[in-house]
């Protein structure tokens, strides 16, 4: 269940896509007084985050986390923390509250638990606004093709918000948030640019099993409308 929103630039559909946050963000907290926003590391979403900081908004009320984070220290260069602080935390951003989901633990599957109960006690729960992004692999947050712990991430009868995961594809020890808690969502978008992302879409799209592209778990549910923003 989704909605295709194509864009010829980059900033055309980056510009779109921050103004449906924002307004979703907005009604957030006019109804609670408090809004919660997770999304994605990579390079997709740079300039998404540059033109979210510059928005007028109760930042102050709004809690900010992500959809995965590679188990790096936050000063790594592939840190989704140190990207979230240089581009999003920034200008009128600067007063939102983040919630990291990294610990000092060795590893994820030591400080999993820790960060499930951080979510549950400062996340304004369900996510007001959760933005994923996609790999050319078909892996979705941090949930990647074939991992040892997909099968859990992808439950959709868990009750684990985040779960450590082991790529078989890319470098790094992840965290990431789990199928239920991302489609438990109020409002859900996919950030995709180029021909590449785009011919991974519609091979997503083709097929079913989620175990070779997971963001097919995403794609293919029933549950919440998903919006999909893609720059050609």
């Amino acid at each position: 269940m989704y909605q295709l929103h194509l864009y010829d630039t980059p900033i055309a559909m980056n510009t779109a896509l921050a103004t449906a946050i924002i307004a979703n963000l907005q009604n957030a907290i006019n109804l609670r007084n408090c809004a919660s926003l997770a999304v994605s590391g990579g390079p997709t979403p740079i300039e998404l985050f540059q033109i979210l900081s510059k928005a007028q908004l109760a930042w102050e009320k709004v809690y900010i986390t992500l959809a995965d984070e590679r188990w790096v220290d936050k000063h790594h260069e592939d840190s989704n923390e140190r990207l979230i602080h240089t581009h999003l935390l920034q200008n009128k951003a600067k007063a939102a509250h983040f919630i990291s989901l990294k610990t000092v633990a060795e590893n994820p599957y030591d400080g999993v638990d820790e960060i499930q109960a951080r979510l549950e006690q400062l996340l304004p729960l369900p996510i007001d606004v959760l933005v994923l992004g996609m790999g050319d692999d078909g892996h979705t947050a941090s949930l990647f093709p074939h991992a040892e712990n997909l099968s859990k991430g992808l439950d959709m009868h868990s009750e684990r918000m985040v779960i450590d995961m082991k790529p078989l594809t890319a470098p790094h020890d992840r965290i990431s948030l789990t199928l239920p808690v991302i489609l438990n969502s109020k409002h859900l978008y996919l950030q995709l640019s180029g021909k590449k992302q785009q011919q991974v879409l519609q091979q997503a799209l083709a097929g079913i099993n989620s175990n070779d592209m997971p963001i097919r778990a995403v794609l293919h549910q029933q549950k919440l409308p998903l919006q999909i923003y893609l720059a050609q």
